[in-house]
């Protein structure tokens, strides 16, 4: 069970990394921390993808016609384009909540949902 436990220690490192990313966009009401969460548990997809495609032994696809075990490189390629649409997609976020906080003042969920109730309705919502 130890050895089990010990050789799979990258797909250890994913299941935290995700654990940890999904609690922070669960628990924080910080907008900014909730990007950073998805962001951590984006990177870990990214890791899952990564140690999946790796074959022990393997080299790159380059035939030469000897025979070889090769590293499939597709899903590095598509771990790549996914990086930059996660930056984009980071930047967008920043961006939106950078525009939130010019409107409302805050970047805290509670805060914004309050004051949409607030005028949405013409009182607050708190006791």
């Amino acid at each position: 069970m130890e050895s089990f436990i010990l050789t799979h220690y990258n797909y250890w490192i994913v299941i935290v990394l995700m654990m940890i990313g999904l609690y922070i966009v669960v628990s924080r009401g910080n907008l900014v921390k909730k990007i950073v969460g998805l962001n951590i548990f984006q990177v870990s997809v990214f890791m899952l993808y990564i140690s999946m495609s790796k074959v022990r032994g393997g080299t790159a696809p380059i035939l030469t016609g000897e025979p070889e075990v090769f590293s499939n490189p597709l899903p590095h390629v598509l771990i790549l384009t996914a990086i930059v649409v996660g930056v984009a997609t980071t930047a967008l976020g920043c961006a939106l909540v950078v525009r939130i906080r010019e409107a409302y003042g805050t970047i805290e969920e509670d805060d914004i949902q309050a004051a949409d109730h607030e005028a949405e309705f013409g009182r607050s919502s708190q006791p």
